[in-house]
């Protein structure tokens, strides 16, 4: 069995740094999501990513991968658009077991409105506070991450 590498200080401190920034951050996007418009940030993820298909439609196993979310959730969360008439499920034409999400009129209209304090959101606590340096080092290395993880 191979030995630990532990951490040293200096990059736990930036592990550290991570993890607080980055929960405070979505506490924050989150937070303001709900008191402006009744969304959590896993609605509104699932509300960007249907706006952003084709037909403003995708396969339910399709968006639990790209929302990063377990089918279950996925249910659950799309249970709650349905409910507030955002979000509409619908069985998929080419293949009849599958259940395709599809953004409603109004679920398009809900989005673009807090699209607007979302970005505002994000500007402000994440985007303004970098250096366009510091921006671009952020975006290539969670590139990194992100290719590098597992699905």
């Amino acid at each position: 069995m191979a030995e630990t590498r532990w951490l040293d200080a200096a990059q736990q401190g930036h592990w550290r740094s991570y993890l607080d920034g980055s929960s405070r951050l979505w506490e924050v996007m989150d937070r303001d999501l709900k008191a402006a418009h009744g969304l959590a940030m896993p609605e509104y993820e699932i509300l960007v990513r249907l706006s952003e298909a084709p037909g403003r439609t995708l396969r339910m196993a399709e968006l639990a991968e790209m929302a990063y979310h377990s089918r279950s959730r996925l249910s659950h969360t799309c249970s709650r658009l349905e409910a507030k008439g955002l979000v509409e499920r619908r069985r998929c034409s080419e293949d009849k077991r599958g259940i395709n999400a599809f953004l409603t009129e109004q679920g398009m209209d809900v989005l673009r409105e807090a699209a607007k304090d979302h970005v505002t959101t994000v500007r402000a606590y994440f985007v303004d506070l970098l250096t366009p340096e510091e921006l671009e080092v952020v975006g290539r290395a969670f590139a990194k991450i992100a290719a590098h993880a597992p699905d």
